[in-house]
């Protein structure tokens, strides 16, 4: 069986998403078993679904492992998948579509290490039952997307002193009332973890204009922010998993 991979992601005109998705198709071809690796978006920016397919199928290929690269279940996953199985009527290859990064005990991990290597860098030597965690997801009205970002906090709560969550948009609390509520709590330290898979202008721009003057206003001296979690190598055995949970299954 020849296999090869498609990594579907959301899109973004920054090229940090593009070198990130360069260096993750890299990784799961050296650790895979596929003919070649690759990616498109979804909507932004070019490569689009509708290159990215056309692409893979001139490949000498017999199945193809389309892999949904988004944190949250929604609409942006639905139309992904919609999208692609539209050329499947037209071609021999046999598509397998896998679940999108979410929900997984991997991103857990991610997110521990993310915490761990921030407390590390800026020396703090507190337990961890003495840090504070603050979590910043997108925001989504769909009730799934919410329910994944809950079970990271879920997961997380018992290893550290207090963990919330807020959202950047479209969802409450914002990060404006984030900081209120971590403020209430009275941390010794408070580590901000950008739950984000690439660096692109949410990262970049659109969190700190309403982190640093919610910082600013706070009594909170010591908050540190990580960095986002799309470029840690749990992410490539994350995907692989993924996609051999639907390539067994076929």
């Amino acid at each position: 069986m020849k296999r090869g991979l498609l990594l579907i992601d959301r899109g973004s005109r920054e090229r940090e998403a593009s070198e990130e998705l360069e260096v993750i198709c890299k990784g799961i071809k050296a650790k895979g078993e596929y003919v070649f690796t690759d990616y498109c978006f979804l909507e932004v920016e070019p490569p689009y679904i509708e290159d990215g397919i056309p692409k893979c199928l001139k490949q000498d290929i017999d199945s193809l492992t389309i892999v949904p690269y988004f944190l949250y279940p929604g609409k942006k996953v639905k139309n992904a998948v919609t999208d692609v199985m539209k050329f499947q009527k037209d071609t021999k290859v046999k598509f397998l579509v896998t679940k999108q990064m979410s929900m997984h005990k991997t991103l857990v991990d991610v997110v521990e290490n993310r915490i761990s290597t921030t407390l590390k860098e800026n020396k703090i030597t507190l337990s961890n039952k003495e840090v504070d965690v603050m979590i910043i997801g997108h925001g989504s009205k769909d009730p799934n997307a919410q329910r994944s970002l809950d079970y990271i906090v879920n997961e997380l709560t018992d290893s550290y002193r207090n963990v919330s969550r807020c959202w950047l948009e479209i969802e409450q609390p914002d990060i404006f009332e984030g900081i209120k509520k971590c403020q209430k709590d009275k941390p010794k330290v408070l580590i901000i973890v950008f739950y984000f898979l690439h660096e692109g202008a949410h990262v970049k721009t659109d969190i700190n204009n309403d982190l640093i003057p919610a910082l600013e206003k706070s009594t909170i001296e010591k908050a540190y922010i990580t960095k986002h979690i799309g470029t840690d190598q749990k992410m490539i055995d994350l995907i692989l998993e993924r996609a051999k949970e639907v390539e067994d299954a076929n």
